[in-house]
């Protein structure tokens, strides 16, 4: 019997139903867990501001306005489109779409616990990122005027958070495959596009992208421990879709 699209999408929504009642058994057993690991991430990137003095007076470190004004320095009509075109793939017009699609495909394949990983990254960061910028209230850089201007608070960035936090992910699913260094290379030069990317643009400082990428990868691997080691067995999982998170658990 050949499936129907109004069939193909019945069953896109019942697997992602599966899923998320998969997610809400696990976060009920596990919520302060994931509260515990939060405040262990936020911890950290409170202290890396701090090395700032006061963000609210808009202090920075000695090095963010040199390599903004490096960076810029460098900047012609093509450069200009190149990373206007990254940065919106680093969010928007990328990983956002790419985020959906992930989770989706993991719950279509009935890869329960690869897709609660996944989930639980990209929802977390997402809040970290959120909390970051309004708690810290830092202003953007105004060293010149920006072509892509932004009005939202600067620390951290959340365009290195959410791009770390997907090339992470990816890497932590694909690293059981064949494809574990290729995953890698791209996920690294990603990552790195986009924050550059941001900094050429001058819309953050150089401080802004590391608190990203620290606090996307704390995150991710201490969600990885935590599904890996803590979430039940996914339900009526075939043996062919395994989950790659779950992997774990046979060799050990």
């Amino acid at each position: 019997m050949v499936a129907t699209p109004s069939s193909s999408a019945r069953h896109v929504l019942r697997v992602v139903g599966d899923e998320l009642a998969y997610g809400r058994q696990f976060l009920g057993a596990h919520w302060w867990r994931m509260g515990f690991w939060f405040v262990c991430v936020l911890a950290p990137v409170w202290g890396f501001a701090a090395l700032v003095g006061e963000l609210h007076e808009k202090q920075v470190f000695p090095f963010d306005a040199p390599i903004l004004l490096m960076l810029h320095s460098f900047a012609t009509p093509a450069l200009n489109r190149f990373f206007v075109n990254v940065s919106r793939i680093g969010f928007l017009w990328g990983v956002i779409p790419a985020d959906v699609a992930i989770f989706v495909w993991l719950a279509w394949r009935r890869q329960f616990r690869n897709g609660l990983f996944f989930a639980v990254c990209v929802a977390g960061s997402a809040v970290l990122d959120m909390v970051g910028k309004n708690y810290f209230a830092r202003a953007r850089p105004d060293l010149w005027l920006s072509i892509t201007p932004e009005s939202s608070y600067s620390f951290p960035s959340g365009h290195a958070m959410g791009s770390a936090t997907l090339g992470v992910a990816i890497i932590f699913l694909c690293w059981p495959t064949s494809w574990r260094w290729t995953v890698l290379a791209g996920a690294v030069v990603f990552v790195l596009l986009v924050g550059v990317s941001r900094l050429y643009l001058g819309v953050h400082y150089p401080s802004d992208i590391l608190a990203g990428w620290c606090a996307a990868i704390a995150w991710v691997v201490g969600m990885y421990a935590l599904v890996d080691r803590k979430s039940v067995a996914p339900p009526s999982t075939a043996a062919a879709t395994e989950d790659t998170v779950g992997a774990g658990h046979a060799k050990r």
